[in-house]
């Protein structure tokens, strides 16, 4: 067995070696790291509701009425009425018979899929699936099987192959509507046609996709107004909406069975009441017009910085080895940009890649200084730009 020491050698020699770097500022559109003041390309704030003051004042009267925290687990005494209101009120966004929160997106994904398959069943993930959707799968001890990245024909296959062979598995396709390294969107409607007539279940894990997508900002599935027909739709509270937790949309029985069975709910001091207080108003903020003109403007941002249409902030800028793409990532910040350096695993080896993520908080001119330097090949430092914040 290896050194920690040994290991961390090796990661470093591979430029693959992390370290954590604390801001010194709140981490909005204008970070300071190490005193030096940066426009923050980094964060999923997408529409930048992290420091929206009604979210702030609701985090704030939740902490004045419910505590600091919810003091055990939901089973326990956790149960609060916040959790009670976001989780009805998810339910009722996404089209939904009854929804369940967590701690985060990582520990829904865990709790989840192995308590809905197990050793004589199946997982069929993309390739490009979150690390939570891939661990999670692990851990259910069902069988996983892996299809190229948004590859109907091969996903097809393997329905066919797998129900062929075990009539009366679960089978269970775990799938992003957007995928967070790449920016890229799954087929949805094509792939939700293709699990029915296998009599799968589709997971939908939007994360990048809530706040972001729909006519009332609830994702891929109310986009393309296919939610009624996704068994399970998973998200976080961690990126559009500006705080953090996760959660899982799914019929009334699904969720009572989570509840009983999903291990990262059952034994998990339940998220502090007053970050759900806070989620709740973030979600009606989402949903309403002022929700509707912030996923105009990151649309108007987005175009700016791509020429594009595209509705989807996350833009990658593979440039593929680790040393080139380090290289890249600290030139910006002697521009004045927080972007960072990608690496495997979070991507293939050899497409390590910028991710540059767009708020509908930044200013145009921060974005066509970022442009200039990335594609016209000037890094150079610029005079810092003046901005206030996008709810001064």
């Amino acid at each position: 067995m290896s050194k920690p020491s040994e290991e961390l050698a090796q990661l470093h020699a591979h430029g693959l070696e992390r370290t954590l770097q604390a801001l010194d500022s709140p981490a909005g559109i204008r970070v300071s790291r190490n005193g030096i003041t940066l426009w923050n390309f980094a964060s999923n704030d997408y529409l930048g509701l992290a420091s929206h003051p009604s979210i702030t004042e609701s985090f704030i009267e939740g902490i004045k009425k419910f505590g600091a925290g919810s003091t055990a687990s939901r089973l326990i005494c956790g149960t609060l009425p916040p959790h009670q209101q976001l989780e009805s009120s998810l339910a009722e966004a996404k089209q939904s018979e009854a929804a369940l929160t967590f701690s985060s997106g990582f520990a829904t994904a865990l709790g989840t899929i192995p308590a809905i398959v197990g050793k004589s069943d199946f997982v069929l993930l993309d390739k490009l699936c979150h690390a939570c959707l891939i661990d999670a799968a692990k851990l259910s001890g069902a069988t996983i099987r892996v299809f190229p990245h948004n590859d109907l024909a091969k996903l097809k296959s393997l329905l066919s192959s797998v129900r062929a062979k075990s009539p009366n598995a679960q089978i269970l396709v775990a799938t992003e509507s957007v995928f967070s390294m790449d920016g890229t969107i799954c087929p949805l409607t094509p792939m939700l046609d293709l699990v029915e007539a296998f009599d799968a279940m589709l997971l939908l894990d939007e994360a990048h996709g809530f706040g972001v997508l729909g006519p009332t900002g609830m994702g891929l599935a109310e986009e393309e107004n296919v939610a009624h027909r996704i068994t399970f739709q998973m998200g976080t509270l961690s990126k559009a909406a500006g705080l953090s937790g996760g959660y899982l949309c799914a019929s009334h029985d699904w969720i009572k069975l989570l509840v009983n069975k999903a291990r990262s709910f059952i034994y998990s001091t339940a998220p502090p009441p007053a970050i759900l207080s806070a989620a709740l108003t973030s979600l009606h903020i989402i949903r309403s017009t002022e929700g509707s003109a912030l996923r105009q403007k990151l649309r108007e941002n987005i175009a700016t910085l791509t020429s594009s249409d595209s509705k989807i902030p996350i833009i990658p800028h593979i440039l593929g080895s680790n040393e080139a793409t380090l290289s890249s990532a600290n030139s910006l910040i002697d521009a004045g940009f927080l972007v960072p350096a990608i690496r495997f695993p979070t991507v293939p080896r050899n497409t390590a890649r910028l991710r540059i993520s767009l708020s509908a908080a930044h200013p145009p001119e921060a974005i066509k200084s970022l442009a200039a330097s990335l594609f016209d090949g000037n890094l150079s430092p610029k005079a810092p730009l003046q901005f206030d914040g996008p709810f001064s």
